[in-house]
């Protein structure tokens, strides 16, 4: 016997089995609940109202008295008993016109680059032939027939025909009276490669070639579709990654991975993920799935580790050994992905097990790589990867984030959807907020861009210390003491848009200066290995959703950047998509990611000793060491000048 569970405000439903989580049943809507735990009940943030309805177990520990007398639950513990109704917070349902301002400010290749430089040549190419017909004099197999008049007609060698393609062939020959459009996947090196048929089409089908890119990262997924003829982006799609039930970060998806049936589980999540906004895509556009030849693919390690079904374990574990890094064109089929047989998946190398593909694609997209400018390239998300070198040498780092900045760890933390509050500032001579939401909706929590500039505004007007720690002697009705330690009030609940006032405290600003301490110390660390300072640098490109937005007065002022002047910092937004969407377009793209991959050099930074201690050093706003910070000293003793 199944039980109805029904989800307000979007008024969802589904049938599930007796004793299913709250959150499974909404998983299986594909609807995502705050989760940072993984689903252990330990963390508190996955909270909703059971409107009608029994479930049991359902209180945790986060849950006080009076919100479990309005039917407050944990998703992830409150078991289904019977047909339920319940309530989830506004920022659960996917906002896609949010996801679509996830785009890219500026980026140094165009359409009209790549074809001015003749490589507008996408790696999977569809070639028209005309074949001569058999005859008693002339009796040529099928095959070796095809390969003649492509290596004659387009100069294309060493051919293979796979036994699939085989087994079709002879049927598509006679079809259209020995007229055939021949689908190629082309070797990365052009003399020293194989070129594979992947399909053989009755008649002309060179101007319906189409080409799927996609960004998968650890909290969204990101695609668009290509047209391969043309190259143009024919529709986009975004969706938060359905592995969020498992964890907010990489670590916990790891080690839910490790527990039996757990990798199986995010394997079919985040192909689920893809498969769904790849039917949205070819809808929107009106192709058909057999149209589609090619899907390039760009993930940090762990992400594309879990895509292919590849035990993550050791990423965790010093010496920190991914199962590979390299990986060879693979049958999209073959992972679940809903394509032609014949649609063929590029994934971007990674580097190591915390500095993925995405980064590889990323500085692709940034082009970092053929630039002679010092540049310091740095994708802020749940992880923080940096990149540091030129065009001659590049190294790399990556250090764990934390998810402060996507809303998570934060009393009030949201994702960027409506009335998350993206910026703040306070009326002269007093402690009260002027507040900006997304959309101008009422505001119902803090994304990442807003909790930067509130931190960064309440140090600048000595609200808090260096220490974060709030300034007692002020008085205030929107400073006390509340169930966190201390806080600042933000919205009273009647002014709100969930029923509760919406506050920064102490735990709250601990987490962020954590985040930002580990992201600095990273960059400081990396930039003294290879024996630099920041003074040195040329350029500094910000990328990542987070980085699409940040504040860069704002990222200074509390130390998460170095002090660096403005002109230098460039914004590429998605990177990774970027570099996937590049790689599907030009098979010369394609050959310089093996030759960035070769000659990047590699840092752990926990094997680093320096690190640590750079750390500790950046756990104050901005760093303990404020010389390091001239702009920001500047202000706040100007600032104290004109208070004394």
């Amino acid at each position: 016997m199944t039980m109805k569970v029904t989800f307000l405000p979007i008024d969802k439903s589904i049938e599930v089995e007796p004793g299913t989580t709250i959150m499974a049943a909404a998983h299986e809507l594909g609807l995502h609940i705050n989760a940072s735990c993984g689903g252990s009940g330990s963390c508190g943030r996955c909270k909703v109202v059971v409107e009608q309805g029994v479930v049991r177990l359902g209180t945790g520990p986060h849950v006080a008295a009076e919100e479990e007398a309005r039917g407050v639950r944990q998703a992830c513990t409150a078991l289904v008993e019977g047909d339920v109704v319940v309530r989830l917070p506004g920022q659960v349902k996917l906002q896609k016109a949010v996801m679509a301002r996830h785009r890219a400010k500026q980026w140094r290749y165009s359409l009209d680059d790549l074809r001015q430089a003749g490589i507008f040549h996408p790696p999977i190419e569809k070639y028209f032939v005309e074949l001569p017909r058999p005859s008693t004099g002339e009796n040529m197999s099928d095959g070796a027939r095809l390969t003649h008049a492509l290596k004659h007609q387009y100069e294309i060698r060493r051919i293979i025909i796979p036994l699939a393609v085989m087994r079709r062939l002879r049927h598509a020959l006679r079809q259209d009276d020995f007229r055939v459009t021949a689908t190629l996947a082309l070797p990365v090196r052009e003399q020293a490669g194989k070129s594979f048929v992947m399909n053989v089409q009755p008649g002309n089908w060179v101007d319906r070639n189409f080409g799927l890119a996609v960004d998968i990262g650890t909290t969204t997924v990101h695609g668009q579709l290509l047209d391969l003829h043309s190259g143009e982006v024919l529709a986009e799609e975004g969706s938060y990654n359905r592995q969020l039930s498992h964890g907010e970060d990489v670590i916990s998806r790891i080690i839910f991975a490790e527990q039996e049936g757990g990798l199986q589980q995010l394997q079919e999540l985040v192909v689920e993920t893809i498969n769904s906004m790849v039917r949205s895509m070819l809808a929107t556009a009106g192709i058909g799935r057999e149209e589609v030849s090619a899907i390039t693919l760009a993930a940090n390690t762990t992400m594309t580790h879990l895509l292919l079904g590849l035990e993550p374990d050791n990423i965790r574990r010093s010496p920190y050994v991914p199962v590979s890094t390299v990986f060879p064109p693979i049958r999209a089929t073959d992972f679940g992905l809903e394509l032609a047989p014949h649609a063929v998946a590029l994934i971007y190398p990674s580097i190591s097990s915390y500095v993925g593909g995405d980064i590889i694609a990323g500085i692709m997209g940034a082009g970092m790589h053929i630039s002679n400018k010092l540049t310091l390239f740095i994708d802020i998300g749940t992880n923080a990867e940096i990149v540091i070198g030129n065009q001659e040498w590049l190294v790399c780092a990556a250090c764990s984030a934390g998810p402060a900045f996507e809303g998570g760890g934060i009393s009030h933390g949201m994702r960027a959807a409506p009335g998350a509050i993206i910026d703040f500032s306070l009326q002269p001579g007093s402690l009260e907020p002027m507040i900006i939401t997304l959309e101008n909706q009422a505001p119902a929590g803090i994304c990442g861009s807003g909790l930067l500039v509130i931190i960064a505004t309440l140090f600048e007007q000595r609200i808090i210390d260096r220490s974060g720690k709030f300034n007692r002697q002020l008085r205030s009705k929107r400073l006390r003491q509340g169930r966190s330690g201390y806080e600042y009030v933000l919205v009273f609940a009647d002014e709100a848009g969930i029923e509760e006032d919406i506050v920064i405290n102490e735990v709250d600003i601990d987490n962020l200066i954590r985040t930002k301490a580990a992201i600095f110390a990273g960059v400081k660390t990396l930039i003294e290995e290879v024996g630099l300072t920041t003074s040195d640098l040329e350029e500094v490109i910000l990328a990542g959703a987070f980085g699409s937005f940040i504040d860069l007065d704002a990222a200074i002022t509390i130390g998460l950047l170095p002090d660096i002047a403005p002109d230098k910092v460039k914004y590429i937004g998605n990177g990774s998509l970027l570099g996937a969407r590049m790689s599907a377009l030009s098979n010369h793209i394609r050959h310089d990611v093996l030759a960035v991959v070769s000659r990047m050099t590699s840092f752990e930074l926990s094997e680093v000793v320096s690190y640590h201690d750079q750390y500790v050093a950046s756990l104050f706003l901005p760093h303990t060491d404020i010389s390091l910070f001239p702009q920001v000293a500047a202000r706040l003793a100007q600032e104290e000048d004109v208070t004394s």
